[in-house]
């Protein structure tokens, strides 16, 4: 079965580089599916769960804006902050969002926008962090999906 070659990465970091059978990306105006054979696009990115499936397992990132190639053979992922799921601290995650919520109870109209950012940041990264990847644990000390 024909794959992609996926490559997920932030400025700080790479964060998934391998073969995929499938990404669901959240994309600016709604989610994006790509198979392999996809026509070539690049659309802007927004927040929410990045999904890489291969086989039965599946890896989550929580993504928040950039862009993304695609090709009909790869699937380059640029984006502005991503995290692996396995990678989010459920409790830091729910603190942020409480706090969010509260700023924007409290903010003047004029600086609701700041906090509405930070609650929809809080709210992916929960999404993302329970929904943790199924697969067995990794045996590369680099990690799942990043090629050595």
């Amino acid at each position: 079965m024909a794959k992609l070659r996926l490559m997920i990465a932030s400025p700080e970091r790479e964060l998934y580089h391998g073969d995929v059978d499938m990404v669901l990306a959240p994309g600016f105006d709604g989610q994006l599916g790509i198979l392999p054979s996809h026509s070539p696009l690049i659309a802007q990115l927004g927040e929410g769960l990045l999904c890489a499936r291969v086989g039965a397992e599946e890896y989550f990132f929580a993504i928040h804006g950039g862009f993304m190639q695609v090709l009909p053979d790869r699937v380059i992922v640029l984006a502005d902050t991503a995290e692996r799921a396995e990678e989010i601290d459920l409790q830091r995650a729910e603190e942020a969002r409480q706090r969010a919520l509260q700023t924007l109870r409290k903010a003047p109209p004029d600086q609701q926008r700041l906090s509405e950012v930070a609650l929809r940041r809080s709210q992916v990264r929960l999404r993302a962090g329970r929904r943790r990847r199924r697969r067995a644990e990794p045996t590369s000390p680099a990690g799942p999906g990043i090629d050595q």
